[in-house]
């Protein structure tokens, strides 16, 4: 059962909402231990003094912020309590805003928030309706775990979620990175060619057709190791980058993505079988392969010599006219 991760009410004009939080997210990360290779020992991490090499109580550990190399201001976790700001346990909403508004790079963290006790419910609701008839995001700030959070709080089918923001100052500008803005021109052909591919991959959002295929195969790996498979890594195809033609590509991706194929980086159109097989011949696995390079490199070792052929008739036919 899901545990709340923070409690206190959201302050509305005069109207207070106690509510709970519960994080909307739940990570599926495969998480690795480390060990010792010829043991299987667990490797453990000690925290160790710098200065006598000894392994450090946490009740004789305090928080350091460095002002200058080496040097610290020192904090105790009792004088940091002290500094939380006020209002730890309210969420005051400040403005009302349109969700497009806003830009999604400002957020960071979601939750949901639940009414904290049959009380709360009718204030919830009420809340919750307004908003969404009115279809916007309220703004306000609290404090979590002695940080402070800008928040939006917006209306899902009759619920609240709470996404934790980041303040305007933490938000690196675009203008910032030196590559950022481009300046590259496009041609109008260029252009609607890359709306028809966009247009050609418009579909609607379905997030329960998108799964991490990597931790898939991964878990798939860690079963069929816990069982004592042996497992053989079958070499996989090269992929050679080449340089395309931009209108080429996108000309090739529209025609392909209406044929139902995808295409290659060469720019032609193809199944994922032609291309599996396509990859397997450019690897040079298969006699096939074998035999195309044994021809090549015989051919090469010919064009030297009937080049010398060649050059020497030339001479005596100069030498016989003259």
């Amino acid at each position: 059962m899901p545990r709340a991760t923070w409690s206190g009410t959201i302050s509305f004009g005069l109207v207070n909402v106690p509510v709970k939080l519960y994080s909307a997210t739940r990570p599926q990360d495969v998480h690795f231990h480390q060990l010792e290779e010829s043991t299987g020992a667990r490797i453990r991490y000690q925290k160790v003094s710098d200065k006598t090499g000894q392994e450090v109580d946490a009740d004789d550990i305090v928080k350091g912020y460095e002002i200058s190399s080496g040097r610290y201001v020192t904090f105790t976790d009792a004088e940091l309590d002290e500094l939380q700001p006020e209002g730890t346990r309210t969420i005051d909403i400040e403005e009302f805003v349109d969700l497009d508004q806003i830009d999604p790079i400002y957020f960071e963290r979601p939750y949901w928030a639940a009414p904290d006790g049959q009380a709360a419910e009718k204030a919830y609701a009420l809340l919750a309706k307004a908003m969404e008839d009115k279809q916007q995001v309220a703004i306000g700030r609290f404090v979590m775990r002695t940080k402070q959070y800008l928040a939006a709080i917006r209306p899902v089918d009759g619920a609240l979620t709470i996404e934790t923001m980041l303040f305007p100052d933490e938000v690196v500008p675009a203008d910032s990175i030196p590559e950022l803005p481009v300046k590259a021109k496009v041609t109008p052909k260029e252009l609607k060619a890359a709306e028809q591919l966009i247009e050609s991959l418009k579909a609607d959002w379905k997030p329960e057709e998108f799964r991490d295929t990597y931790r898939d195969e991964l878990l798939d790996r860690i079963e069929r190791k816990a069982k004592g498979e042996e497992i053989v890594e079958e070499p996989g195809a090269e992929q050679t980058a080449q340089v395309l033609d931009l209108m080429e590509a996108l000309e090739a991706s529209v025609k392909a993505r209406k044929s139902g194929e995808r295409a290659t980086p060469s720019g032609a159109s193809t199944t994922k079988t032609s291309t599996k097989s396509a990859g397997t011949s450019s690897n040079g696995s298969g006699a096939g392969s074998k035999a195309k390079r044994s021809t090549s490199k015989r051919a090469a070792s010919k064009r030297p010599a009937a080049a010398k052929r060649t050059a020497s008739k030339r001479t005596a036919s100069k030498r016989k006219s003259a």
